[in-house]
């Protein structure tokens, strides 16, 4: 998979006609890995390159900027999720007040002769354009005049409800990890490097992985939560918390994960932390010894979670 960021960039490097989806593409779903699969078959059908489209920053955060937004998966997280869909090229539109602007003949004039569009895959509720004033009965007439087929993919639900990105920034604010990842087709994780914390889980017995994430990030609520993490190919049953540690009056909130049967140095190594279940909510202990007492509990709650999961 290739990365490009600019129009200009594509157009002058490549001859390839192309097979098109749009979209936000946070945290890539099974909604969104539809409309990505339909794209790399369309691509290998009509001898197409597959190109996704997504924007950088989100659009969000420049048509309302007094409202920080969080993001499913990082920028990174993206990129690395796409190359695992296999996608030919992905897209980072920079997206600023200007390009809002782009009126939707605009836009479909740019996807012709700057991305040689031939095929386009949306959502049924696709809009685009200054104001979101193009919809899908105005991209399929103004398409058609420019030789572009577009092709529309019906919503898809869980359970009878539609997944989207809303819906997965709601079950992951309410700690419900197991339906982020039925939505997400996948575990939510974060990736992020080791960094030196205050290390004090080394005292007591539980070294921990301080982990630095992209600072747009949505993380789950403060807590400890049942995780594994992979490094170098190799997988740890872990647990993570997630808090401004109250026991020792730490006013910056962080991502510590404990490794099971891991020992050697993780500083400066970057991470996959994947997240399978909520254990508990943050508390405040009066002495670090009954710190200790609680996360000798979660370890083992966490490893009869796991060996449970391997007898099913």
């Amino acid at each position: 998979m290739k990365i490009i960021n600019d129009f200009e960039t594509f157009y002058k490097e490549n001859d390839y006609q192309t097979a098109i989806t749009i979209g936000n593409f946070d945290g890539i779903h099974k909604g969104h890995k539809k409309l990505i699969s339909t794209v790399k078959k369309y691509a290998k059908e009509r001898n197409l390159k597959s190109l996704v489209i997504t924007f950088s920053p989100h659009p969000l955060e420049v048509i309302r900027k007094d409202i920080p937004f969080y993001y499913i998966f990082s920028k990174e997280e993206k990129a690395i999720e796409m190359e695992k869909e296999g996608i030919d090229y992905l897209f980072n539109i920079p997206f600023d007040e200007e390009f809002s602007k782009i009126s939707p003949e605009k836009f479909i004039d740019i996807l012709v002769d700057k991305l040689k569009c031939k095929i386009l895959v949306v959502g049924e509720d696709y809009c685009f354009g200054k104001d979101r004033m193009g919809n899908f009965d105005m991209l399929k007439r103004i398409s058609k005049n420019k030789g572009i087929e577009v092709i529309k993919i019906e919503k898809i639900q869980n359970n009878y409800e539609r997944i989207s990105s809303t819906r997965i920034r709601e079950a992951l604010k309410s700690k419900d990890i197991e339906m982020v990842n039925e939505l997400l087709d996948k575990k939510y994780y974060i990736f992020g490097e080791v960094v030196k914390g205050n290390q004090l889980g080394r005292t007591i017995g539980f070294p921990t992985a301080n982990v630095i994430t992209s600072k747009n990030k949505l993380l789950p609520p403060d807590g400890v939560y049942i995780t594994m993490v992979s490094y170098k190919n190799n997988i740890y049953k872990s647990i993570t918390n997630i808090a401004k540690n109250p026991t020792v009056n730490n006013r910056i909130r962080t991502v510590e994960t404990n490794l099971f049967d891991f020992s050697g140095n993780l500083y400066g190594e970057k991470i996959f932390i994947y997240f399978y279940k909520w254990l508990r909510d943050v508390k405040k202990f009066d002495n670090i010894q009954i710190l200790k007492q609680q996360i000798e509990e979660d370890v083992l709650y966490a490893k009869e979670y796991f060996d449970n999961l391997e007898d099913n």
